[in-house]
């Protein structure tokens, strides 16, 4: 990806209240089956967090201390401006960086959150260098694009697999997780509304003025392109994949 590309996706995301798929009930779930403990002071890394969907929803249900990482600068001055609008801001402290050069110690957190991310550097490299951050007994959670069925149209099968190519079903990747230190505690599936309601149609009202800021541009033409593609293909065939959520807690070593 150029510069130039980067800069146009990001312009065009950064109005978003989420850069994925998910939902604040999904997140509210997700509290639930990792049993954390509301009235204990946790210590939270969320990595990828984009303009901050999920940070601020931990922020306001959880006593904790917060780590907010993204890569990208306007999406952590983006949360900066959400957080403070909110009066959240003392919760939560921001790092950018990338997700696999994490600037803290190990043991640090009782929780890392992670939605709609990990796949930048691939469900497993994630999970197992992750590992170390998280106290023992501490907990992982994240959600990760997921075949729903053990066959799928070869549209939809080549699509995700040049895209993404760890894309697999559920068992699989649980079975990842404990074969990187961790006992899986729960998992369920994004709904649709997570994707359509919550992501996409968002996305697709965006394009007009996204459009009319960069006009002739063929690069912004082109994003927009291969978005309407990628959203086609989801009403499509959307019995097939989703994002799943997936809670595990950290083994202790014997």
């Amino acid at each position: 990806m150029d510069e130039e590309q980067l800069t146009l996706l990001v312009d065009l995301h950064v109005r978003q209240e989420r850069q994925g798929p998910g939902g604040a009930e999904q997140t509210d779930l997700a509290i639930e089956l990792a049993r954390l403990d509301k009235t204990k002071r946790l210590r939270i890394a969320d990595v990828g967090c984009g303009t901050g969907a999920s940070t601020l929803q931990l922020a306001e249900r959880l006593n904790a201390d917060i780590k907010a990482v993204d890569m990208l600068p306007e999406f952590i001055d983006a949360l900066k401006n959400r957080a403070d609008a909110q009066g959240l801001r003392e919760k939560i402290r921001t790092f950018t960086c990338t997700m696999d050069a994490l600037p803290f110690a190990d043991e640090e957190f009782d929780v890392i959150w992670s939605e709609g991310a990990i796949y930048n550097i691939g469900f497993a490299n994630g999970a197992k260098s992750w590992n170390r951050f998280l106290k023992p007994g501490g907990v992982l959670v994240v959600s990760e694009i997921t075949w729903l069925t053990g066959e799928r149209p070869s549209e939809i099968n080549e699509y995700w697999s040049m895209v993404y190519p760890e894309i697999a079903t559920a068992s699989s990747k649980l079975a990842v997780l404990e074969q990187c230190g961790y006992a899986p505690i729960g998992y369920f599936v994004l709904p649709e509304r997570c994707w359509l309601g919550n992501y996409y149609r968002p996305l697709q009202r965006q394009f007009p003025d996204f459009l009319a800021r960069h006009p002739g541009n063929e690069q912004a033409a082109s994003i927009v392109e291969n978005e309407e593609s990628e959203i086609a293909l989801y009403e499509k065939h959307k019995r097939f994949y989703s994002y799943g959520m997936y809670i595990a807690r950290k083994v202790a070593a014997q």
